[in-house]
């Protein structure tokens, strides 16, 4: 496993190769064990795996295949009960595991920094950011409180962060997102470490931040000459990122190889699973018309003894081979451990992987004919302002948040309509004020036929029968001192749907319509895993047969081969229900895949909305061609160019957004007109741009016009 890596690797510098034959970081065969109440989990079982200065290395897998319990193996920070029971964990080419524990933690603190998936958890809420982030300093390196705090500025200066003199006194919860991402990066950094350790630093974030965070941490490893650990279930971030990966499955490594080669050419058939589970696959080879392509089952339990191959239960090419013999790495430079593996391409890989050619504008897939059936919902003109209170006694309005500014749209029945935008876009809001959870300041919600606005509040409820919302965080959305069948009974019971024996049958005609078995009903919320949890937030959205359900972020923290399942399942019942949605997310490639139509929103604004091919595509606003340009692929060649539109900065305040085009202060091609504020204008593919990046395909049909 000592390969340097290749010339045509995109990260390659002299020094790099140079130094690739000595690891920075090596792991051989090592073991880790969870000890529980039930039993021991056998977390890691013979991992071997290393990295070379300037090099990234990423791991990815499902949750539970082990690859962040590999990270804090390395870093000495497993959870109760868990310790490191075999193997050597070599850091230039010390076994940490012979050193005494104080030299270890010298080690571990100075030359090794990891950055956690959740900020927000990791960093202390009640600390400034300054103390937390000049930390390490004053422990490890005896730095004193001014000289620290200097070097904690000059740090968050060189990750990005605005204004550092003055976050420095910011508490965690006073930041956003990308922002506190960029102090758990300083943190990590401030002294200087040689490896760096990132585990699945943009999970939580929308596509622009994550970009940048990316290529923080890219500039960064380039800068420092730092190794990199980048642990995600992104395929996408890690084609774009690693000079070499790692796929894990059930505690261990079951393919490694070059970046470009194992994308190119993957040997493991479970990766080949999770590359073809995702909707960029779907779309490449179908349009996106096919369903995708899911894993079935779980992974094992690691609690008792396994026979075989771990993935021959829910491989589609299992044999009984498979299911007797444990497969070893394949030694070369493309190990796998598989009996069946996936045949290599008759032609050798000799450069980079031919990019996929994206048609031009004028023969952008024509949209679909439209429906003539009356909308289930129409938006027109919607406004939604969030009073801003002074401190004091009297508490008076000292201004007000622009949440969502004058948004028209219509959504047909069996039509999905796409939501996406950055964090802060409004987008959500949108969702809650169309499903009546919400008052708005102005504008109509027309659902089938009768305007939201006008009703009360018992009115209203009863309108939720026609409507629905289905939570990002399943389990957070449910009573967890409740039962399944209690949860699905509820709004059966709040609604005066039914006498008892109704409800009942309706509820179990609901776990067969989400696929899950009738057992479900006697659980509790914490009991399932978060794919299942899903499901039963989509039953419970289900159980007064609405014809909307607005998706909010539904898939965006499931695991790749569990997103392809509810995905699958939400397009199987739209089609046999005749359900609308609309889908609110960040995630381009899943709202491509899902929707027929998307709006794209900035700061409270509808800039761009389109048939969805046409938007993706063909787009016409400068901002929907960063968030397009920013999505993660898994061609390794399109993955890696830093070409297109960039978004620089963060979001501005919604509370005094700027002038005329709101997105100018941000915007590549702004000039002075955009001082005035653009309308929405367009056939069936409209934007609010002075300066569209293109015109209306010609071919496009004009419908009549849409509302405002």
């Amino acid at each position: 496993m000592s390969e340097s890596i290749g010339p045509t690797a995109r990260h390659s510098t002299p020094a790099v190769n140079a130094a690739a034959g000595r690891p920075l970081l090596e792991l051989r065969d090592l073991d880790t064990d969870i000890a529980l109440r039930r039993g021991t989990v056998h977390a890691l079982d013979g991992v071997s795996l290393e990295v070379a200065p300037g090099q990234t290395l990423g791991v990815v897998g499902e949750s539970g295949s082990g690859k962040t319990m590999t990270a804090l193996s390395i870093m000495g920070l497993l959870p109760p009960g868990g310790r490191v029971t075999g193997g050597q964990i070599l850091f230039e080419g010390r076994d940490l595991r012979s050193l005494p524990p104080d030299e270890v933690r010298r080690i571990r603190g100075v030359r090794m920094g990891m950055v956690f998936q959740d900020p927000l958890t990791s960093l202390n809420p009640t600390i400034r950011i300054g103390a937390q982030v000049a930390e390490p300093l004053r422990v490890h390196k005896r730095v004193g409180r001014a000289e620290a705090r200097d070097r904690a500025i000059e740090t968050l200066r060189r990750v990005g962060m605005p204004r550092p003199e003055r976050i420095v006194d910011n508490y965690p919860h006073e930041l956003s997102g990308g922002m506190r991402q960029r102090v758990a990066i300083a943190m990590a950094l401030v002294c200087s470490p040689s490896l760096l350790i990132a585990d699945e630093p943009t999970t939580a974030l929308d596509v622009t931040t994550q970009r940048q965070i990316l290529e923080l941490i890219d500039d960064l490893r380039e800068e420092f000459g730092m190794a990199v650990i980048l642990v995600t279930h992104d395929l996408g971030v890690i084609a774009g990122r690693a000079d070499r990966v790692a796929v894990m499955y059930a505690g261990r490594v079951v393919e490694t190889a070059a970046t470009e080669q194992l994308f190119h050419a993957p040997r493991h058939r479970y990766t080949e699973a999770l590359m073809r589970a995702l909707p960029e696959s779907a779309i490449r080879e179908s349009g996106g018309h096919d369903r995708l392509i899911s894993i079935p089952g779980l992974p094992p339990d690691l609690s008792g003894p396994l026979t075989g191959c771990r993935f021959a239960p829910r491989c589609s090419y299992v044999s009984d081979e498979c299911r007797t013999t444990d497969p070893s790495l394949v030694p070369g430079a493309h190990q796998h451990a598989c009996l069946h593996p996936v045949p290599t391409p008759t032609v050798a890989v000799s450069g980079p992987v031919p990019a996929q050619v994206e048609p031009a504008a004028e023969s952008v897939t024509a949209a679909p004919p439209e429906r003539a059936e009356r909308p289930v919902l129409s938006v027109r003109n919607l406004v939604k302002n969030y009073p801003v209170h002074g401190r004091g006694l009297l508490r008076r309005t000292a201004g007000q948040v622009s949440a969502v500014a004058d948004v028209s749209f219509e959504v047909r029945p069996g039509e999905t309509f796409g939501l996406v935008g950055e964090s802060g876009c409004g987008k959500s809001t949108v969702g809650r004020l169309s499903v009546g959870l919400e008052q708005a300041s102005a504008g109509q919600i027309v659902l089938d036929g009768t305007d939201l606005t006008d009703l009360t509040g018992r009115e209203r409820r009863r309108m939720h029968r026609q409507v629905q919302l289905m939570f990002q965080d399943s389990y957070a959305a449910m009573n967890p001192r409740m039962r399944v069948d209690a949860i699905l009974a509820e709004p059966l019971e709040i609604q005066k749907v039914g006498d008892s024996a109704a409800r009942q049958a309706r509820i179990t005609t609901l776990l067969d319509q989400v696929g899950l078995p009738r057992r479900a009903l006697e659980r509790y919320p914490h009991e399932f895993s978060g794919g299942q949890l899903q499901r039963i937030g989509l039953a419970r959205s289900l159980a007064l047969r609405p014809r909307l359900i607005v998706g909010d972020e539904p898939v965006s923290a499931l695991d790749v081969s569990i997103q392809a399942q509810v995905l699958n399942l939400m397009r199987d019942l739209q089609r046999e229900l005749g359900l609308a949605y609309i889908f609110i997310s960040h995630d381009l490639s899943v709202v491509d895949y899902m929707a027929d139509r998307i709006g794209v929103m900035y700061l409270g604004k509808l800039v761009e909305i389109g048939p969805a091919r046409d938007v993706v595509r063909a787009a016409r606003h400068p901002y929907t061609q960063a968030l397009v340009d920013a999505v993660p692929s898994i061609t390794p060649d399109r993955a890696a160019t830093r070409d297109g539109t960039t978004i620089r900065g963060e979001l501005p305040s919604a509370l005094d957004p700027p002038t005329g085009c709101r997105f100018r202060t941000r915007c590549p091609h702004a000039a002075d007109i955009c001082t005035t504020e653009p309308p929405l204008v367009g056939g069936l593919h409209q934007v609010a741009c002075h300066l569209p990046l293109r015109p209306e395909p010609t071919s496009t049909p004009t419908p009549v016009q849409a509302f405002g």
